[in-house]
Order: structure tokens, then sequence, then C-alpha cells
């Protein structure tokens, strides 16, 4: 114990004397942890804001849409109709509420200004299933529905860009080729952690917008909203297996639609992002044992440079393995400092970052812990060789150095 309370107490002083030398050689150290650390925190951040903003979409959502695939490879298919959702609603036990929509990209005026946006034709029970409330104003009431009455309630984002400070409620907007009365604005969600404004949206009853729009009965996406989360799977299984049904699809027919999960989605997400901030982690963790070889580097400047005073420490009766703790203690003193400073510079950096991309930063502990740790050991093992081959000087040799 003594030894190495003497090689720590000769390290420090050692390192007082060449402090800025010190500090160069710790900073690779220093970055490597802070960019592990960094990347970490946003990175499992960033999983958590997408994980929460998707299930706050909706509560045990179901949202079928036709046709497969995704973006410009999704296959085109006969859309749904109103008897489709009635169907599900009748014969899906689980399934608590359904909201067929019919949607749609629209160009909404008031005044002199515009906006683009899109427009849901939905019942009430798309407000429920989404979880989206009203600030002001109301929601269309069951005549207005069953009538297609020109009336919708608009995002915020909408109601920002057409009506300003005014009050929207009463107003009438003209929405692509027909007019409706705002009855409703509703309440404020913002940005998700995709970019995606969800404030950036106008709902209207599904019969206006299919009558006075689209011009069709066509429906382009039915969502769901099932009872319990662990009935999510059944009531997915007997939607499809019915949608089959209603669609004429045979046993070894392909599915002409499909049935998003927000779990499912959430998980993808998920799985996606954790392993990007494994490999931006891995990444980082290179410039630790880039650290490391600069702290090797130094560490045989400074055994050629105290050439004389190993020699005199080693013919008083100092043994080779004094001589290596020495060296090894002083290259894991410069390390872990480094790292504990490294620490400190990732916690800033990461809650600096996260706050410019909007996510959460997380600490976790054993990662910061683990790279606090793993820095002290690059110093041990890149210091061995330094220390080694101070340890082996022959005593005259090493008194004989200039």
């Amino acid at each position: 114990m003594n030894v190495l309370t003497n090689a720590l107490a000769i390290a420090a002083s050692e390192l007082r004397r060449n402090l800025g030398r010190a500090l160069l050689t710790a900073l690779g150290v220093l970055i490597g942890v802070g960019a592990v650390i960094t990347m970490v925190g946003i990175g499992e951040g960033a999983t958590a804001s997408i994980e929460e903003d998707l299930s706050s979409i909706g509560r045990n959502m179901l949202i079928l849409n036709p046709g497969t695939g995704r973006g410009q490879l999704r296959t085109q298919a006969p859309p749904f109709d109103l008897r489709d959702a009635d169907a599900i609603a009748a014969r899906v036990p689980y399934v608590e509420l359904t909201a067929p929509t019919t949607t749609v990209p629209v160009l909404a005026a008031y005044g002199g200004e515009e906006v683009l946006t899109k427009v849901y034709g939905a019942p009430n029970a798309w407000f429920a299933i989404m979880d989206r409330d009203v600030a002001q104003g109301r929601l269309p009431t069951e005549a207005e529905q069953r009538s297609g009455a020109g009336v919708c309630v608009i995002g915020e984002t909408v109601r920002q860009s057409l009506f300003g400070g005014e009050n929207a409620v009463g107003a009438r907007i003209r929405v692509a080729d027909t007019s409706c009365q705002v009855i409703g604005v509703i309440a404020a969600k913002g940005a998700n952690t995709m970019g995606i404004d969800e404030d950036d949206v106008m709902v209207a009853p599904l019969t206006t917008v299919q009558r006075r729009i689209v011009g069709s009965t066509d429906v382009t996406g039915i969502f769901l909203s099932v009872d319990a989360p662990e009935h999510i799977e059944e009531a997915k299984a007997q939607t499809l297996a019915l949608m089959r049904e209603r669609r004429h699809i045979g046993p070894r027919g392909s599915d002409d639609f499909s049935i998003t999960d927000t779990r499912e989605v959430a998980t993808m997400v998920s799985g996606i992002t954790s392993l990007l901030t494994a490999f931006l982690g891995a990444v980082a963790g290179v410039s630790l044992l880039v650290g490391g070889i600069g702290i090797m580097n130094i560490m045989l400047v400074s055994v050629t440079e105290r050439t004389r005073e190993i020699g005199i420490r080693m013919s008083v009766g100092a043994l080779e393995g004094d001589v290596l703790t020495q060296f090894l203690v002083e290259a894991g003193l410069i390390s872990t400092l480094g790292g504990i400073a490294g620490v400190a510079t990732g916690l800033l950096g990461g809650f600096v970052g996260a706050r410019a991309l909007g996510v959460i930063f997380t600490v976790n502990a054993p990662v910061t812990l683990g790279a606090v740790a793993f820095s002290a050991l690059v110093g041990v093992v890149f210091g061995f060789y330094p220390a080694r081959r101070a340890a082996h000087m022959e005593p005259i040799d090493a008194l004989r150095h200039h």
C-alpha cells in the first residue's frame, strides 16, 4: 500500500511539474470519453423522445390503409368504405372506437392569407383515438356529421397562419373549392422528434370532405382504438381476417392493405436509434484508443528524460516492480483525470446538443462510470510498454545517461 501511495504522490508531483504536457496528453482521453457520453446520452434521449411521441399519437391504436409498403414503394389498392369500418366495429369485440377517414392536402385561405395543409374527414371518434382535445370552440354535432355541414376544426399552426392573433372560432374560411366555418381550434401539440408538425391539420366531418372536396365516398384509412394493450394482437389478427374476407382475398392471396400497430413502429424506431447510438458510441470510443497512443508516446518521452532518475532509484534499492508501478500509476492518473474531465465535457456537450436538437438528454450511469474506468484501463494498457522499458533498465547504463 505504501508503494502505491508513494507512486501516486510522485506521479502527482511529476504532473504538476509538466502540467502543460500532461493536459495535452489527457486531451485525447477527454475527447474520447466526452464524445462517448454525448453520443450515448443524445442517442438514448432521442430514442426516448421518439417513443414518447409515438405513444402519445393515440391509445392502443391500429391504423388500416389500403395498399402495402411505404412511401414511393407503396402499392396501390382499392380504398375502403364506411361498411368496412362498420363491420370492424360489429365483429371485432376488442375494438372500442373506429374512425374511418379521408385525408387530402388542401389550400386553406382567409382574407389575404393562405396555407397549404391537410384536412381529415373524420368522425369525432378520431379525436378520442388520437388523444386530441379542443382548446377553443367545439366539435361537430351528430347532425353536422350526418348532413355534411360546412364546419371544421383547425390546428394551432393553421390558426396562426390564417388568423394570427385574431379569434378564429366563428370565421368562415375557404378550403379548396368550398368553404367551412371554423367551430373549434385543436389544442396545440407541436412538432414531434421526427419534425412533423402535428398542429398543421384540419378536421371536418367525413361526409363534408367526401362530398365537397374529394367527390367520392372513398375511405383512405381507418383508425381503431383497442380496449386494452393485451388485446391488441388478437384485435389485429381478427381485423386482418375480417378485411381479407371483405376484400375477397383467398387463402394464398397477398394482402392489399396494411395494419399498422403503433407499438411496432415504436419498437422498430427504438431498435434503429439504439443501433445508431451504439455505432456512434463505438466510433467515439476509437478516439479513446488514439488518446491511449498519445499517452504511450508521452510516457516514452518521459522515460527517456528521467533515465538518470530511474538509475538513481534502482541503485539505492528500488526494484523493477517499483519502477513499473511508478510509470503505470502516472499513465493511469493522466488518463483517469482526462476521463473525469471528459465526463464533465460530455455532460455539458450532451445537454447543449440535446437542447439544440429538441430531444431529451439522458445520463446513462453505467456508461459514464464505464467510460471513466475504460479511460483508466487505456492509460494502464498503453503505459505498460514505457513502464516495462523503464523497469528493465540497467542501473549503471541509466546513471551514465546525460
